[in-house]
């Protein structure tokens, strides 16, 4: 088997590692993970019900998926403290440098990333990213991508 990507966009928030914190949490109690659920949908549809945390943590969680990982934004553990800080269980940030060659401009909107997500082939197993999304040229939303570790 290989890696299964996933990716959420979320309310924008500047301190982006509670951002992270409240998803993590906000999957695991929905259940959206592997192996509460085998292979979740991304984006997670907010409409869609929910099947509640199968595991006591976390990190119970993350246990049970073994070697496979949660297929989620679980398997990620903190936010890179720049776009140089690569490394499993970490979404790192997207550079600037690359949102302007990729989208034309540092600042993409949700359109741009949902048509250009074919960037993410470059995302190694078991690693993130992230970057902020933009509407009429302010902050609106968080993207964050990756792949499960098998």
């Amino acid at each position: 088997m290989g890696g299964e990507p996933w990716f959420y966009f979320v309310p924008y928030q500047p301190d982006v590692t509670k951002v992270l914190a409240d998803l993590r949490k906000r999957e695991f109690e929905a259940g959206r993970y592997n192996p509460a659920e085998w292979f979740p949908s991304f984006p997670p549809d907010p409409d869609a019900p929910v099947l509640g945390a199968k595991h006591r943590s976390i990190e119970e969680a993350i246990k049970a998926a073994g070697a496979d990982g949660t297929r989620s934004i679980l398997d990620m553990h903190r936010v890179g403290t720049d776009s140089d800080d690569i490394d499993y269980g970490v979404v790192t940030l997207l550079s600037v440098e690359f949102l302007q060659e990729r989208f034309g401009t540092p600042h993409p909107t949700r359109a741009m990333i949902e048509d250009g997500m074919d960037f993410m082939e470059d995302i190694d197993r078991g690693q993130g990213v992230y970057t902020v999304v933009y509407r009429d040229g302010q902050p609106a939303e968080i993207f964050f991508a990756g792949y499960s570790y098998d």
